[in-house]
């Protein structure tokens, strides 16, 4: 090689800059879209999840808790005792006429709210003058003290009250609603009917509005009846609502505790002593709070077991869950 070519060689290699080297990969940001999503979801439930820790999970471990002491409140005691409420629980003889009454009212509850309900739907969604008035009637109940509602028919059916003095101008002698074993129930079970009735009423004209109007169209045209189209339309496009409607009666009437304070306290006898009662009985009139807790236990379970087995069955006769 020349002199000349080496000269030129180191001349071009002083004039061509390096090669750059490779860039860095860019360095990802922790606070992300995703992780600034995943924070503002989070604050936005955190008031519905923090009141659900400490006013239901919570308490729920604490009468847990609370069913394997026995706590006297007057002596100052709080003594672990194991299963020895529950073994009180399985040989206590007033349990079986308690669940009794309970399933009792639960039943009849259950039939006539949602019956009830359902046909005040039915003729509330026609549309006819008037309408509007007597939904507001229907509904009205609901939104009245509890307290107060049950106060006024205590007084409606004494003996010598309202119900008893109607049954008088057209010479029936009316018996004592609320003293009798064969009418107490019924009293208590109609009382809690016509102060709730006008809730799932709303719900189920809400649900039959849903329904197409050609359906009914279409099935007139095939010659379809109203009792057809009933059964055949209009139960099944609104099951998802009868489905939703017979759970919140059914968890309520296992809840019912102020109507039996103010109308029967439990009598006559224990005919109408039903299991929130009865807890309370247990805990607040006898002190006996461990029993009571565990008296809540056996509550929540049942309420449990109604509730899933009520969801599980959806899958045989809703009509978006088949």
């Amino acid at each position: 090689m020349s002199r000349t070519t080496q000269v030129v060689d180191r001349a071009h290699a002083r004039s061509t800059p390096p090669a750059a080297k490779p860039a860095d990969p860019p360095r990802r940001s922790w606070w992300t879209t995703r992780r600034r999503d995943q924070l503002a979801g989070l604050l936005f439930v955190s008031p519905q999840l923090l009141g659900s820790i400490i006013f239901v999970l919570l308490p729920l471990g604490l009468v847990v808790y609370y069913s394997l002491h026995e706590w006297n409140v007057l002596a100052d005691t709080f003594d672990f005792v194991g299963a020895e409420n529950y073994r009180a629980l399985a040989d206590d003889p007033n349990l079986p006429s308690v669940l009794g009454a309970t399933g009792l009212f639960s039943l009849g509850l259950v039939v006539l709210n949602l019956s009830l309900a359902l046909l005040l739907a039915v003729l509330l969604n026609q549309k006819l003058r008037g309408t509007v008035v007597f939904r507001t009637l229907f509904f009205s109940p609901v939104v009245v003290s509890l307290v107060a509602w049950t106060i006024v028919w205590g007084f409606l059916l004494q003996d010598n009250g309202g119900i008893n003095g109607l049954l008088d101008t057209i010479g029936v002698d009316g018996p004592n609603w609320l003293r009798g074993e064969a009418t107490a129930m019924l009293s208590v079970v109609v009382v809690q009917v016509l102060k709730n009735v006008g809730l799932n009423m709303v719900l189920f004209l809400a649900a039959l509005q849903g329904v197409p109007a050609e359906l009914y169209e279409a099935a007139r045209v095939e010659g379809a009846g109203r009792w057809t189209q009933f059964r055949k339309i209009t139960v099944p496009l609104i099951s998802p609502t009868i489905l939703l409607t017979s759970i919140i009666t059914v968890v309520g009437s296992l809840q019912v505790f102020a109507q039996i304070a103010v109308l029967t306290q439990g009598g006559p006898g224990t005919s109408t002593t039903v299991l929130v009662y009865y807890l309370y009985q247990q805990a607040f009139q006898f002190h006996h709070f461990g029993y009571g807790a565990t008296l809540s236990v056996l509550l929540f379970g049942i309420v449990l077991v109604l509730t899933v087995i009520q969801w599980q069955m959806r899958k045989r006769w809703v009509f978006h869950e088949q």
